[in-house]
């Protein structure tokens, strides 16, 4: 048991934190190119945003919302519904499934992305790749499936 919840802590700390780096690309594209100026600054901003919202929003904040040891938006729902007026308990209810829904949709997005994103590197390399870059990530996701 505590690995199964040390692996599931990493999962959800480790595409917390890693989100941010996704933008450094394009960062770099909107100030104008590479220099150490800019290069500082970006990777500051990333880094600030990955402690910020890491520490304050999910370890201060989500971490504390616990209903008989399960967590989660729904788990959130439950415990803010229990206190809220009776008018306010469909509200909640329907944020709570929109969030949850809105989870789904990032985790079944995420590993795309993260794959269409490692498979990008191809054009540092050759930029005549950047044809091969969707087959080569539908090739690697159906690699993963089967």
């Amino acid at each position: 048991m505590p690995g199964l919840a040390l692996g599931a802590i990493g999962v959800v700390f480790g595409d917390i934190g890693t989100s941010p780096l996704y933008t450094l690309r394009e960062c770099l594209k909107a100030a104008g190119g590479v220099s150490p100026t800019n290069v500082y600054g970006i990777v500051s901003l990333i880094l600030w945003s990955i402690i910020v919202v890491v520490t304050f929003k999910y370890v201060a904040f989500v971490m504390r919302a616990d209903n008989d040891g399960e967590g989660g938006i729904l788990a959130l729902t439950a415990l803010a519904s229990d206190v809220a007026p009776v008018r306010l308990r469909r509200v909640l209810l329907t944020l709570g499934v929109f969030g949850a829904a809105m989870f789904y949709g990032d985790s079944m997005i995420t590993p795309a992305i993260s794959v269409i994103s490692a498979v990008e590197g191809v054009t540092l390399v050759d930029p005549h790749l950047s044809e091969w870059i969707v087959p080569i990530a539908l090739d690697s996701l159906t690699e993963l499936i089967l």
